[in-house]
């Protein structure tokens, strides 16, 4: 048995006293999980919101934050972010202050409230009807089967990569097949990605110059194919997008070059990392493999919602304080800063009973939190995100029954995003 098919266990979490670790230290974020987990228990634990002072990034042209209130209970995550009047995201969903016109580039519609929200998310939603979501199952079938047609051919001593080779190709390819981006640029697209999530991550760029720079290129490419797409129409989402009308307006070129930053990079990291996490859940937890792979169709539903809760792709999200208001306990002020921590609130023992086991018949009553929580800024591509784990674990299950996880991961450094970044996995 490897290593890396050995589960963390309730038990084996150590004692981190709260006062000995900063959430907003790097060096947390790369210390062992057990670590991690034990110190997020603490502060579920603990009564009250735990507040941690925000730190200079380097390279940042912008003044240290005045700090946050770390919200780590999932009642607590839930209340904020269905009570979007209370708690806004127009300031801001990461967690450093930046102005309202670079939230709005680098975030688009998670960094707005309504009227605003409501205007974007109403015409880019043209895209992702049942209608359109249903256009491409066909699609996210033939890619999933070319991946492991590929495999096969590629690598006859049954080993590989499997970021590299499945959990990464899917999603881009998908979304970029639905956006109409040709496929000679699907790697560039990639790379973009990388960077912009990988910020932090040496073997990405690892600075902030590195991120203004394949965001910018990245909103330029965008800009192009939505005027492109708006001066002649083709079979994509794009056009749909940019032709959609919702009381009169459209998307203007700039907007459609925000929102496809937040698009390309959400729906191919996110999808990604639930994959990757995912097939390593099953390597370790092989009798829920049985459970799942013996009755696919039965259990597929609970399964996909499990693998996201325990791979938790996105660590949070950041909303402000709108009025005086009382959080567990915690009188808050206007303009506070409270981060949702969906890392901790997935394993939040109040709410899921054992939840460091990965257990593919857990109910989805309450429902995980991996998709943003619910409210307003729920996740626009879940579905599109289930169908793409579904159909990438019944290819295994049927034509690599025997695939499994043979390395430790080597995970992204990021506090933002749950990454991996390289996985090693066999079939023979």
């Amino acid at each position: 048995m490897t290593m890396s098919s050995v589960p963390l266990r309730a038990d084996d979490l150590p004692v981190v006293p709260l006062g000995s670790f900063d959430l907003s230290d790097m060096e947390f974020w790369v210390q062992p999980r057990e670590i991690r987990e034990g110190a997020f228990k603490t502060m579920r634990d603990t009564p009250g919101l735990p507040f941690f002072a925000e730190r200079e990034l380097v390279g940042s042209p912008f003044p240290v934050g005045p700090g946050y209130y770390a919200l780590t209970r999932y009642e607590d995550v839930w209340a904020a972010s269905r009570n979007p009047q209370l708690f806004c995201s127009g300031n801001g969903s990461n967690i450093g202050d930046m102005p309202q016109e670079m939230n709005e580039f680098f975030g688009s519609m998670i960094n707005m409230d309504d009227p605003k929200h409501f205007r974007l998310r109403a015409i880019v939603s043209k895209g992702f009807t049942p209608k359109q979501i249903t256009r491409v199952n066909d699609y996210v079938k033939t890619k999933a089967a070319a991946i492991v047609d590929n495999l096969l051919e590629k690598f006859p001593d049954g080993e590989c990569d499997f970021v590299e080779e499945i959990a990464a190709p899917l999603p881009l390819q998908i979304i970029c097949e639905m956006m109409g981006i040709p496929e000679t640029d699907i790697k560039q697209i990639f790379n973009w990605t990388n960077i912009i999530l990988g910020a932090g991550d040496p073997e990405y760029g690892g600075t902030l110059e590195a991120l203004m720079t394949a965001a910018l290129e990245m909103f330029s490419y965008a800009q192009a194919l939505g005027e492109s797409r708006l001066a002649t129409a083709q079979d994509d989402m794009t056009s749909t997008m940019m032709h959609a009308e919702v009381d009169g307006e459209r998307l203007t070129a700039q907007e459609f070059g925000s929102f496809f930053i937040l698009l390309v990079v959400a729906g191919n990291e996110t999808t990604r990392n639930a994959i990757s996490h995912g097939m390593r859940a099953l390597t370790m937890f092989p009798d829920q493999r049985a459970k799942w792979f013996d009755d696919f169709d039965t259990n597929t539903k609970t399964a996909v919602e499990e693998i996201v809760r325990y791979a938790t792709p996105v660590i949070h999200f950041r909303r402000t304080v709108t009025e005086d208001t009382t959080l567990s306990g915690v009188d808050l002020k206007a303009g506070d800063k409270v981060v949702l921590w969906y890392n901790s609130a997935n394993r939040d023992e109040r709410t899921f009973e054992n939840p460091y086991d990965f257990d593919v018949l857990r109910s989805s009553q309450p429902p995980q939190a991996g998709f943003g929580a619910g409210g307003p800024h729920f996740c626009l591509g879940a579905n599109l995100a289930r169908r793409e784990i579904s159909v990438m674990f019944d290819e295994i299950r049927t034509r690599l029954p025997k695939m499994r996880i043979v390395g430790e991961p080597d995970y992204l450094m990021s506090f933002f995003i749950n990454g991996i970044k390289h996985l090693r996995c066999a079939w023979n």
